[in-house]
């Protein structure tokens, strides 16, 4: 009887067996990072994602810049490499690519005191005479060292010692012109450093992928029909949502407001968010935020309708509350804090995690019998009425005739409270990075 080699196991089969899934992930706000609430960011949430449906732990390498994830990757322990990693052609002769996740383009960022002058980049000729620093072994590096071989001016450095984020930081110091950066990282950082401004694209369409094993057919094919799956339950848009739905509102003047009282409001009233926060356990960045977005943290502020202080209560709201005076900061925070608490209450029991609260909020701002409304409209329409980023479609047709001459609520400006919630997470997301160190405010 002929000798019968025996079959060597798969990675995916190893995987399985020793219940971890070994991931090389760029330590940087846009992939992986350790916020107040443990690991965060896009891509580790894509990988732990994948890991549970393996059923297996993710055993995460840390890397700092793009090249140092590149030589991580090389180790043949490592299963998957996930950094923001743009497919290139030139990548491709050398590493194995999975499945694309995301669709990029790279662009120019300059300091946006440039816009005063002539020195402002429109195009690739202008970047002559400019000072431009981009990582090494990065997908910018490759673009920009085409361009010179075209015979353009373009006075370029590449660095191993600092991030993409760590250059964009160094644009907005003004201690370079300009970097070059894909527009998701871009449009993350903007809210961080919003002396950055973007120039223009600078290359086409790109998709980021991860770097898998060479020859491992069985988990590339698991990786491809998990993620398709991924996509067709809708998880991908909420996850996208999550991350990056809030940085459409971003306002330059009103960005540079937020940091500015940041420093000279915020901290006058910082222990009765923590306080009201302890009490009633949600974070104290979010209940700063609904403030913010409510008062500007103005203990005196008044709108056209009546409501009054920090949190913005009506007198009925108030009275209901406990509240005897609206003014007095301590008292505003605690009972918004409280009637906050109560709309989580009052949202459907299907609805589950960061949902229930952006619900609560928008029901904070317009009410909870419209969010309902709401709800039934999504359901109507074959949305998912369980989820905010298919909710915050249907909110706006609230103030469509054709749709709320159905609605128990009736007429209401659904835009709004769409607005509310992606606002309070954008000052959500800058204090909670200011209190993790990632932002000086």
């Amino acid at each position: 009887m002929p000798y019968a080699k025996k079959e060597e196991r798969s990675i995916l089969d190893k995987i399985k067996q020793t219940k971890k899934l070994n991931v090389v992930l760029l330590n940087a706000p846009s992939t992986y990072y350790i916020g107040t609430e443990g690991p965060q960011g896009f891509e580790y949430d894509l990988l732990k994602s994948y890991a549970d449906h393996l059923g297996v732990d993710l055993n995460i390498t840390a890397a700092h810049t793009i090249k140092e994830a590149i030589e991580l990757s090389k180790n043949p322990n490592i299963h998957i490499t996930s950094a923001s990693l743009a497919k290139t052609s030139q990548r491709e002769q050398h590493f194995h690519f999975g499945p694309s996740y995301f669709e990029v383009q790279e662009q120019v960022i300059c300091n946006r005191s440039m816009l005063l002058g002539s020195k402002f980049p429109r195009d690739v000729e202008d970047l002559e005479g400019l000072s431009i620093m981009v990582g090494d072994d990065t997908s910018y590096s490759e673009t920009l060292k085409a361009l010179q071989a075209d015979g353009f001016e373009i006075n370029a450095t590449t660095t191993s010692q600092y991030s993409t984020e760590e250059l964009l930081e160094k644009v907005a110091k003004h201690e370079i012109d300009c970097t070059v950066a894909d527009s998701n990282i871009y449009a993350l950082n903007l809210r961080y450093f919003p002396e950055i401004a973007l120039a223009f694209s600078i290359s086409g369409r790109e998709q980021l992928a991860w770097l898998l094993p060479k020859n491992e057919k069985k988990l590339e094919a698991d990786m491809y029909a998990w993620l398709n799956d991924y996509n067709q339950k809708g998880k991908m848009t909420q996850l996208k949502d999550h991350y990056y739905s809030y940085i459409l509102f971003f306002d330059y003047y009103n960005t540079k407001m937020f940091y500015k009282r940041m420093k000279n409001r915020l901290p006058k009233y910082e222990k009765y968010f923590k306080n009201a926060a302890k009490k009633f356990d949600i974070p104290w960045t979010l209940l700063a935020s609904v403030s913010y977005q409510e008062s500007h943290w103005n203990p005196k502020a008044k709108s056209f309708t009546g409501v009054r202080g920090l949190m913005m209560l009506t007198k009925r709201t108030a009275k209901i509350l406990g509240v005897k005076n609206r003014l007095n900061p301590r008292e505003s925070v605690r009972g918004g804090t409280r009637h906050l608490k109560q709309m989580i209450k009052f949202v459907p029991k299907e609805v589950e995690g960061e949902n229930r609260l952006k619900f609560a909020l928008a029901a904070y701002n317009i009410g909870m019998g419209h969010i309902k409304d709401a709800q039934r409209l999504a359901k109507k329409l074959g949305l998912n009425q369980n989820v905010w980023s298919d909710l915050k479609i249907v909110l706006p047709l609230l103030s469509q005739k054709k749709y709320y001459r159905t609605l128990k609520y009736g007429y209401a400006r659904g835009a709004e409270p769409v607005k509310y919630v992606e606002a309070i997470y954008n000052y959500k997301d800058i204090l909670d990075k200011q209190k993790e160190g990632l932002v000086t405010p």
